[in-house]
């Protein structure tokens, strides 16, 4: 697939005086896993921001599948196609990890039939079990959210997350908090969801990032530093000097 599913056009970000991003102009192709790396205070949150609705840029557009959705609020973004995933796990501790993806999914559901009853809509129980499935989780479908290990928890947001049905899924910084094995498990899941959907990501971990991404931003002080390949990324003279001599992993 080569058709691009997302654009960034010459994207400004200001907070104040300040600019966390100046003309930052990406297009994102159809069925790719993209990663967004960068030092720290390079622009990554802000751009993960805007392209996902929590920001609206200072200047420039949001194009997403053809559409400009770059004065949508936040919430509609979710019915345009796209879903989000943020660093700060965001689930329902008291409920169990079925009934959390039941009512994403029942939040779909019924804002596409607003005048079925809630109890009508028993296809929801098998789809949040086969995103449990999905995202390996259905063994522990019964248990409560806040029994689960921060890995499971961040697997169970994502699961949420998929019930939209998006057909773009942006991840914030994925695996942070997590151990080397939490990490394992949430890079196999990454490249899972990558086979059926486009998923872009903000990641540190240079190392991940550069394995499993077929494609890479770099940001740099709020601007692209750079855009390619991993092995592209990998010998940019520029990558080099201001990210990968900076930081080892």
């Amino acid at each position: 697939m080569s058709e691009i599913v997302l654009s960034a056009d010459n994207i400004t970000l200001r907070y104040g005086a300040f600019k966390a991003l100046q003309d930052v102009s990406v297009a994102l192709r159809a069925g790719e896993l993209t990663s967004i790396i960068g030092p720290n205070g390079a622009g990554k949150s802000s751009f993960f921001n805007v392209i996902s609705g929590a920001r609206k840029p200072t200047v420039g557009r949001i194009i997403f599948e053809g559409r400009d959705i770059t004065d949508l609020q936040q919430h509609q973004y979710v019915h345009a196609g796209i879903a989000k995933s943020f660093q700060i796990t965001n689930v329902f501790p008291a409920l169990t990890v079925h009934e959390n993806v039941r009512i994403a999914a029942q939040a779909t559901v019924a804002g596409k039939n607003f005048w079925s009853k809630r109890s009508k809509l028993t296809r929801t129980d098998d789809a949040a079990r086969r995103l449990l499935e999905e995202v390996g989780l259905v063994q522990v479908a019964h248990r409560s959210a806040s029994e689960l290990s921060h890995g499971q928890q961040r697997a169970l947001e994502i699961a949420m997350a998929l019930a939209s049905e998006p057909r773009l899924l942006l991840l914030d910084e994925p695996t942070a908090g997590m151990s080397p094995e939490e990490t394992r498990e949430m890079v196999h899941l990454i490249e899972r969801l990558a086979k059926t959907r486009t998923v872009i990501l903000v990641e540190h971990k240079m190392k991940m990032v550069l394995n499993i991404s077929q494609r890479i931003i770099v940001l740099h002080h709020g601007t692209l530093l750079a855009d390619g390949s991993p092995d592209e990324v990998r010998s940019d003279v520029e990558v080099k000097r201001v990210y990968l001599g900076e930081r080892r992993h």
